[in-house]
Parts: structure tokens; sequence; C-alpha cells
């Protein structure tokens, strides 16, 4: 893990670096000397912003002070910020050119060969040094800023391949679901059909009719969730119409129950939320759920169906007057809410019936869970648990309102 100097530390301690040089070469009296070592010293300060005026600036500070950190860290700066190859080397050439030549330049003698080649060599080195650290530093910011790129194209590219394989296993499950599900459902609807044209009891032909009508509807909605698993997430338009309030009474007959069905609700509850057919679709899955766990875990139990309207405060049928059917499903419901509303409902049933017999229908224990995570989603609550009588409740309430209920007669 790599540790980065706060801004302010590496902009200052540089100047200071640069003013204890001229201090220590040129002491503390005053003098052209230390006074142009010390302009050097400060125009660090502006070497971001102006690198190369700044490097120019310090060129006097070698050439009569006599000072390296100044114009070697200019240097290292231009290198840095600006990377042109032309520049760099006639910086270099300047700035071993002003190291080389003495102040003043009449103290310059041609014929000490030994002494001007080790400065040649110093000059060089203190030209090269700079600008070959500046472009390491450079060059590795572009690989670091490379590297995050490519992580972050690996990551992206991780994302799109999960997202693959889940389209992948997506379509692998739609099509298992297809290839055994709707066959076996429609094997049980073409044996319903067989029994609907030859029995001669019209008890069995209804029956038939309402397992080849369930059969179809299954199939139905079978279809429409092959082909949201395959269409791999996303919004999706709806590929078959899909249940609302109105299809409750039609619900209720076909589940073969001993039910009562009271509507109680208003015109206008969730107009403008736009969410009023997600929530008749969670009040419509919610029953549908309760009247499976009665018929698999209290078979032969009453079972009462409540769907009102209530405002925020708890207060129940609030709007609209409450129409009750049986089996056969009718309700009504009239009236306009006002203000804030919730809609709720109610599937009550009691203990089982000793003598009736239990249909082996499979289950995986994950109905009421994804009942609630459901209504979680709109924002409501869900209740399920048992009664002191020995039957069950399942009560959930919703955010919102219904828009105008629609015709429910069967």
């Amino acid at each position: 893990m790599s540790v980065r100097a706060p801004r302010g530390a590496s902009l200052v301690v540089p100047v200071a670096l640069a003013v204890a040089d001229a201090l220590l070469v040129n002491g503390v009296t005053p003098g052209l000397e230390l006074n142009v070592s010390l302009v050097a010293a400060a125009a660090l300060l502006l070497r971001r912003r102006l690198p190369l005026t700044v490097f120019l600036v310090t060129l006097p500070g070698i050439l009569i002070g006599y000072v390296w950190f100044a114009p070697m860290i200019a240097l290292y700066t231009v290198a840095v910020r600006r990377p042109d190859r032309r520049l760099l080397a006639f910086s270099a050439l300047l700035l071993a050119i002003a190291h080389f030549v003495p102040w003043p330049v009449s103290d310059f003698e041609p014929t000490a060969y030994r002494e001007n080649t080790l400065t040649l060599i110093d000059a060089s080195v203190t030209s090269v040094g700079p600008i070959a650290l500046g472009l390491l530093v450079r060059t590795r910011g572009e690989l670091a800023a490379r590297v995050e790129e490519l992580t972050r194209s690996r990551r992206h590219a991780d994302e799109l391949l999960a997202q693959q394989v889940l389209s992948t296993e997506r379509a692998r499950l739609a099509r298992e679901m297809h290839d055994v599900v709707a066959h076996q459902v429609s094997l049980i609807s073409l044996q319903a059909g067989a029994v609907l044209i030859s029995a001669e009891d019209g008890g069995a032909r209804e029956g038939a009719r309402t397992i080849r009508e369930l059969s179809v509807r299954t199939l139905d909605e079978l279809r429409h969730m092959v082909g949201v698993l395959r269409a791999a997430g996303g919004d999706l338009e709806e590929l078959t119409p899909q249940p609302c309030l109105a299809d409750l009474p039609r619900l209720i007959e076909l589940s073969a129950l001993d039910v009562d069905y009271e509507a109680d609700y208003g015109e206008g509850v969730l107009e403008g939320l736009g969410q009023s057919e997600a929530v008749e679709r969670a009040v419509f899955r919610i029953v549908q759920e309760a009247l499976t766990n009665v018929r698999k875990h209290a078979p032969g139990a009453r079972v009462r169906v409540r769907v009102s309207e209530a405002d925020a405060s708890g207060t129940a049928g609030a709007s609209g007057t409450a129409g009750t059917a049986g089996a056969s499903g009718t309700a009504g419901a009239s009236g306009a809410g006002e203000g804030v509303r919730e809609l709720r409902v109610e599937v009550r049933n009691g203990a089982p019936d000793a003598t009736a017999s239990a249909p082996e229908l499979p289950g995986g224990g994950h109905g009421l869970i994804g009942l609630r995570e459901r209504a979680q989603l709109l924002g409501g609550t869900l209740e399920a648990r048992p009664l002191p009588d020995g039957g069950f409740l399942v009560r959930a309430t919703l955010p919102g309102a219904t828009p105008a209920p629609r015709a429910a007669d069967t």
C-alpha cells in the first residue's frame, strides 16, 4: 500500500531544502549570491503552475550562487509536467552550461583540463539526473492510470460474463420449466377434456371443465414466467394479462373451498401512484397462496377472505359498501377514498375438518416468505400466524389504495 505525502508538504519541503542549500553554500550574510539563491528557492512555490519559467529563474542560482537543489528540482518538475524531448534536451543543456561556467566568467581557465573534465561530468549528471527521475515518475503515473483502467475493464468484463452466465442459466431453467411442467399440465388439460366429453354425470363434467380451465390458466402463467426468465432481467412488457382484484371472485370459485368473500374498498385509492397494478397483483397472489395453504394444511375448513380499504390511522372500510358473497364470489364496492388510504387483505381459516382428507400436494415452504417480500417491496407489511382456535390468519397491508373496482360478476 502506497502512502502519498500531503499536497502542502510536497510543495513546501523542496522550498525548505533549497533555502537550506542556499544558506549552507552562501552563508547568512546578505549579498548577490545569497539573494539569487533565495529567489531561486522561493520560485519553487510556482513550479507546478509555471514549470519552465521557474526553471529559468533558478538558473542564476546555480550560476552565481552555486546552489543545486533549486534548479534540479525545477528541472525535475519540467520533466514531469512538460515531457517534450527537445524542450528537455535544451533545458538540460542550459543547466549543464550554468553549472560548468564559473562566476564571474573571467575565472574560467581553459587549460585546467582535469578540473574542467570533472566539472563537466558533474554538470552532465546534474542535468540528466532530474530529467531521468522526472520521466520515471511520469511513466509510473501513466502505468498506474493504465492499470486502474485495465482493472475497471476487467471488472466490467467479469460483470458481463456473470450476466451472460446468469442469462444462460435462466434460459436453461426456462427450457426445463417449459419441457417438464408445460408437458404435464398439457396432459392434465387433455385428460380433463376427454372426461368433459365422455362423462355423463353433470357434476363430473363441471369438475372436468374446472380442471381444464385451471390448466389453461396455469399454462398462460407459465408462458409468462418463461418469457421473464428468457428476458434475463430488466423491464419487460407483460406477455399475458396479469391478475387483478376483479379476478378474485373467480379464483375463489375455482378453489373448491368453503369461502366467504367480502370486498370493501372505494375508487381512486391507488390512482396517480403508479403502482396500482402491482398492488392488485400482490393482493391476488396473497389470496391465491393463502387458499393453497388452506387446501394443503386445513382441508374442510371454512375460509373468510376480506379485501378492505382503510386510512393510515387504521380505520377499515372507510369508504364503500361491503358486498358479501360465498364461493360464487359476488362482491360489490362503491364510494371514493379520501386522503391517505391503505388496502388490506385478510384470509382467515378455521380448524381443519377431521373427516376431510388432505390432498398430497408438494410444497417448498417458500410461499409465505415470497409474499412477505412482495409486500415489503411495495412498502407494505404481511402477517401470518396461527389462531387459538386451530385456524390460521394471513393479513397484509399495502400502501396506496385501489383504482376504481372492475365488475366482479361471474
